[in-house]
Formats: structure tokens, C-alpha cells, sequence
């Protein structure tokens, strides 16, 4: 478990050339400041998915440096607070986890609740919002692509996809995503799986399906990104789907 520093709740890559591109990593790390020690849990605990999503900062430093776009990563742990919901969803501050009791989060009251939101959440979504209104004034329609991973197994079932593309109304990016992504021999693809992506107040939701701009999020296993060799591979995948998209938007 990685200790962070009172008011690192994002850090950005500043795109090295103009593009409409605009990378996020929701669940990027599975940091927790030093006041709120380990939350009750384990060491084992934070190199699970209920902390982060592996591999998924890797990828989008990654495909940033690749295509020298813009990102957004969150620097604290899911089990602290979910950037990746909203407000007013119970899932924001986890007492469970996948079956995993998170004691630090047991006795949150509106105060603390509060408290967290101002110092994490809040601050990583201006950041996100920063970073679409410098684009819009590079005159260019922001193309918001967010990188999450998820498990292979869930509940005794393996899952069969490679990678999964979420949307919700935005079906034109997914769909040309997820064909691009099925013409890659050997893939199975995902279309909503291994989630929808309708989730009213989500980072997409709220900076992409609300102002009407271009987005998808990418699923990929995360097994397949968990060593350097597959996120170089999936990196090449990944830019082979978006570059033509990105090109159309330009």
C-alpha cells in the first residue's frame, strides 16, 4: 500500500501535442493518506481490485505518451472514496467490499463523508473538467476515453471477454470501438459487458453523457495488463481503435 500526501488527489500528463483525446484513470491507485493508516484492512487487501484497478495506470501513461494526449489519474484508493460515482450513490464510501469488511469506513458520518469528498473527489473531477475546457479551447471536441480493468473471475464465473467497451448514449464512439477491436483476430468483445454503462452521476456520466461530448470507457481483463509485456501489447491495441476515431473528430 502506497502512503500519499494531503492534497495529491489527481495528477495530470499534459498532452505534448494538440488532440482531441482526453484520457481518465478513475481508480488509477491504491493509495491512502497516512492519517487514515491501512482503514482496518490488511496489506493483501490493497493489490486487490477492490483498491484500484490493475494495471490500468500503466496503460494509460501509456497510450498518453503514445498518442501524446492528456490524462487524469486519481492518486487515492477506490476504498477510500469512489471518484467513479456520484454523490449521491451508496457506493461512493465502501463499508463491503467484495466480501472484504472495510473498518475504517464503518463509522463515516456526514462530516467525514463530506471531508472526503472536498479533499479527493472533488478536486480530481475539477481537474477533469480543466483539463475538457482546455481542449474545447484548442477549438476541438474533446473525445473523453476512460481505462478501467476488471477481474477475470467474478463469483466462481470466468469471464470470457479480452475487453469490454461501456457506454450509454454515446453509441456511435462504442460501437466504432468495438468494431475495432473485433476486427484484432482472437478477441472477444464486450458490448456493455462486464458492466453497463449506465450509471447516473459516473465520471462519464457527469463529464461526457450530461454536456454531450464524445466518450466510451475500455474494459480490459485485468490479467491481460497486470506485466509490462501486456501493457505494451494492449497500448498497441488500444491505439490501433483510437487513432481512426480520433482522426474522424479532428
Amino acid at each position: 500500500m502506497t502512503k500519499i500526501s494531503p492534497g495529491d488527489a489527481y495528477e495530470i500528463v499534459a498532452a505534448t501535442r494538440p488532440t482531441p483525446l482526453i484520457l481518465l484513470c478513475d481508480h488509477a491507485s491504491s493509495a491512502i493518506p497516512p492519517e487514515y493508516g491501512d482503514l482496518g484492512l490488511p496489506a493483501a487487501q490493497f493489490a486487490r481490485h477492490i483498491a484500484y484497478d490493475i494495471g490500468a495506470r500503466d496503460l494509460t501513461l501509456g497510450l498518453a505518451a503514445r498518442l501524446g494526449a492528456a490524462a487524469v489519474l486519481s492518486r487515492f484508493s477506490r476504498l477510500l472514496i469512489d471518484p467513479n460515482r456520484g454523490l449521491d450513490d451508496p457506493t461512493l464510501i465502501m463499508r463491503i467490499s467484495d466480501g472484504a469488511a472495510v473498518p475504517g469506513n464503518r463509522e463515516v458520518d456526514a462530516a467525514e463523508r463530506q471531508r472526503r469528498i472536498a479533499r479527493f473527489h472533488a478536486p480530481y473531477h475539477r481537474a477533469v473538467a480543466d483539463t475538457i475546457r482546455n481542449v474545447q479551447g484548442q477549438a476541438m471536441v474533446p473525445l473523453i476515453v476512460s481505462i478501467h480493468s476488471f477481474t477475470p473471475v467474478w463469483r466462481g464465473w470466468a469471464r470470457p471477454w479480452h475487453v469490454g467497451i461501456l457506454w450509454d448514449r454515446d453509441e456511435a464512439i462504442a460501437q466504432a470501438m468495438i468494431r475495432g477491436f473485433a476486427a484484432q483476430p482472437g478477441l472477444v468483445v464486450g458490448d456493455n459487458e462486464p458492466y453497463h454503462g449506465a450509471l447516473e452521476g459516473d465520471t462519464l456520466n457527469t463529464h461526457g453523457t450530461r454536456p454531450g461530448l464524445p466518450h466510451a470507457l475500455i474494459e480490459i481483463r485485468q490479467d491481460l495488463i497486470a506485466a509490462k509485456s501486456g501493457v505494451d501489447e494492449w497500448v498497441e491495441r488500444v491505439v490501433r481503435v483510437i487513432e481512426p476515431i480520433m482522426n474522424d473528430l479532428r
